[in-house]
């Protein structure tokens, strides 16, 4: 069958401008090229080290935003696309919020796991990025909990969060304190 890719950013999360993040591609077959599109506009193909291509973007502007996805191709054939990862360059003008994680950072399979994220900032919404997923979770709001219940090994990895303003000017923070969970 076809190939999958995945796309993510490297730390995630929305970049001020003049801040750096990286755009990886990963697609288990090694032996064709991986190629970056933003939009409909190719980019250029990436270099690939084993399954992973990556993509750095450093001092950020506003032209960096939009919409990348990657190509996976074999003799100039497209076998396979990712999905779109959007990338945001804003201004972060809220304070750090604070993550953490309950009952601590090493769990077991099957256990439930809650991440708080605390921020100062009244009326925000936060949201957390665990680094490898494209998507990312929406705290509940009230709380600035997330529940994961049932964790399994796959649930392991590196977290953090960032909020933003619930109003119309919708002001984002800095992204949080990172932190590793283990799941044994």
């Amino acid at each position: 069958g076809a190939p999958t890719i995945s796309i993510f950013l490297k730390p995630p999360g929305v970049i001020p401008p003049g801040g750096s993040t990286t755009i990886c591609c990963i697609c288990e077959r090694g032996y064709g090229s991986l190629v970056l599109y933003k939009g409909s506009h190719r980019l250029r193909a990436l270099e690939q080290s084993g399954s992973m291509a990556e993509f750095s973007i450093s001092n950020a502007t506003y032209q960096d935003g939009g919409i990348y996805h990657c190509h996976y191709l074999e003799g100039g054939t497209v076998l396979a696309r990712s999905d779109e990862l959007e990338v945001s360059v804003e201004e972060l003008r809220l304070p750090r919020p604070h993550l953490s994680v309950l009952p601590g950072y090493e769990v077991s399979v099957g256990d439930d796991v809650m991440f708080h994220c605390t921020t100062t900032q009244p009326s925000t919404s936060c949201y957390l990025y665990l680094e490898g997923q494209i998507r990312a979770q929406l705290f509940s709001r009230e709380q600035g909990d997330y529940n994961l219940s049932h964790v399994q090994k796959g649930d392991s990895g590196r977290y953090s969060c960032q909020c933003y303003t619930t109003s119309a000017s919708g002001e984002w923070s800095a992204v949080s304190n990172t932190l590793d969970l283990v799941v044994r």
